[in-house]
């Protein structure tokens, strides 16, 4: 296109309000419209990338298929959109001034005085524009981090309305903000969002459409209301009550046209799509099946990363939540997910037996001692009691330990993660990575993005993909002992994905059973929710019969 064209997605009120999932569900809509989309992640983190936020405070890390650590927005925009986002389609303020600060030492700016603006701005510009070189899109979707008002975006902002000021027919600009329905009132308050548009005014930017957030529908006459008094037409105030899945966003926007109103502002036509490319209409009928499928299969998530004070924090694994649910829905089934802290196991080893109210346990990549215990033992009795296991990562390097030390008559076997000199180190440190922990240089510095996997023929690996090289992404610093093959292969573990490049295990299983399947990488970042991953479908399916 001669004039890409650019939509920021901006919040008002408060955070976690969805602007992640409406950037989304917009770039899906404009795809149906036949264009071609990509999303942008902006975050007011000082943070150069999300790798080291403690997943408890900022949710889960999403790794894009070129290695970077992102925000889980990111994650979000691939599953709507059904293609990769890459590493220059996310952003931190800390990553931008670190490009400003390294490009002044070099003296890219010949000399001039660098400043906060224009300079930041200008770099933000550049990343949002590179963006959209190289996934050629015509629309550019731009999620900014953070809430109206907030000091910590105002560059981000900055950067929006220059963009504005210089294509003033290309960019537009919706706000996505929360209508409050206060319990002793009853009554659903404007005023927040009031607010909300003049703070942005204040910015420079004045909002093309006003999403509003709200546990029920928007009525006419604060409809009304909201277009008075922040100046948007009537139409274009949108209504978007909470929903029970957040695939069934897009329609709720597409039922106020929203699709061809944005074209309408960014001066577009729709295009003609084919039945079989519109993924809007697809999702539709994945929504029409969530919200008839009644069979339920229960999976037992056992991690650590849950408690942040009086609440349970499910962002922490949201993609593996994703990939379970999309694997359900696919064999017609709603998941049910029992979250269990390992460390509860260690307090009472009488609690395990809880495990046989799951069908199906699953234990997430994690980091650090704390609760490994909890998760062997968890892992010992799934599969002393024929209850399928699926282990991610840590979940598949700790399967290795158990193995290896009950039937592999290993006793010292550890992690030389957890412990420095085991006497068995079954998992030890990935040879590139000893120099990074020697130094500190933990940011960035893991084995990261996708990696290729060949898988084993006449396994279960091997049978879910349907095919021998697979790629997977990654996000660790340790790695299966080549050296403990022999005797856990005689304890009955199967080796089913190797990497090529590096002999690296991938993939790793367990005789006799009905799925004990591990794996070094993180499939569930390639799971979506019209095409869910192969090795989350086999589990499920495991759990459904294990059920029955």
């Amino acid at each position: 296109m001669k004039n890409p064209k650019y939509i920021f997605v901006v919040g008002g009120v408060m955070s976690s309000v969805g602007k992640g999932v409406t950037n989304s569900s917009i770039g899906l809509l404009l795809q149906a419209r036949g264009y071609k989309v990509t999303a942008v992640k902006a975050d007011a983190y000082i943070n150069v990338d999300a790798g080291t936020m403690n997943p408890t405070e900022h949710g889960e890390v999403f790794v894009t298929e070129d290695g970077d650590e992102t925000d889980q927005d990111i994650g979000n925009y691939e599953r709507f959109l059904d293609e990769n986002i890459y590493s220059v389609n996310y952003m931190t303020t800390g990553r931008v001034y670190l490009d400003v600060i390294n490009r002044e030492r070099n003296l890219e700016y010949k000399g001039k005085c660098v400043e906060v603006v224009p300079h930041i701005p200008e770099n933000i510009i550049k990343r949002i524009k590179d963006a959209q070189k190289k996934s050629q899109a015509d629309i550019v979707v731009i999620e900014i981090g953070g809430t109206v008002g907030e000091y910590q975006n105002i560059l981000f902002l900055e950067a929006a309305r220059m963009m504005k000021i210089k294509h003033p027919n290309d960019v537009a600009f919706v706000l996505v903000s929360f209508l409050p329905v206060p319990s002793t009132v009853g009554e659903m308050k404007t005023k927040p969002t009031q607010h909300a548009v003049r703070l942005l005014n204040e910015t420079g930017i004045q909002p093309d459409f006003i999403v509003c957030r709200a546990e029920s529908v928007l009525d006419k006459k604060r409809r009304h209301k909201l277009a008075l008094f922040c100046s948007v037409p009537g139409d274009h105030v949108i209504p978007a009550p909470d929903v029970t899945h957040i695939y069934a966003v897009p329609a709720i926007l597409e039922k106020e046209q929203l699709s061809s109103k944005l074209l309408q502002v960014l001066k577009l036509r729709p295009k003609k799509v084919t039945l079989s490319k519109n993924r809007f209409l697809q999702m539709n009928k994945l929504v029409q099946t969530i919200q008839t499928v009644k069979k339920t299969v229960t999976i037992g998530i056992v991690g650590k990363y849950f408690n942040t004070g009086d609440f349970v924090l499910a962002d922490s694994y949201l993609s593996v939540i994703e990939a379970l649910k999309h694997a359900a829905w696919h064999q017609r089934h709603q998941v049910k997910l029992i979250w269990i802290d390992s460390e509860e196991y260690e307090k009472d080893k009488r609690r395990l037996s809880e495990l046989k109210k799951t069908d199906g346990v699953l234990i997430p990549g994690g980091f650090g001692k704390r609760g490994v215990a909890g998760k062997i033992m968890a892992i010992e009795y799934v599969r002393e009691h024929q209850i399928p296991y699926f282990g991610l990562c840590y979940g598949m390097q700790l399967a290795a330990v158990e193995i290896a030390r009950h039937l592999a008559k290993l006793p010292g076997a550890n992690t030389v993660e957890i412990e420095e000199h085991p006497e068995h180190p079954i998992i030890f440190v990935n040879p590139h990575q000893q120099k990074n922990i020697a130094q500190k240089h933990y940011g960035g510095t893991m084995r990261l993005g996708a990696y290729d996997c060949k898988l084993v023929n006449n396994t279960k690996a091997r049978k879910a993909y349907g095919k021998q090289l697979i790629k997977e992404r990654h996000r660790h610093r340790y790695e299966f002992n080549n050296a403990y093959l022999a005797p856990l292969a005689k304890a009955g573990l199967i080796v089913s994905g190797i990497n090529p490049q590096q002999n690296l295990v991938e993939i790793m299983e367990l005789k006799n059973h009905p799925w004990f399947v591990g794996t070094q990488f993180h499939p569930e970042f390639l799971s979506r929710p019209l095409n869910p991953h192969p090795l989350f479908i086999g589990f499920l399916k495991a759990a459904i019969k294990h059920k029955n």
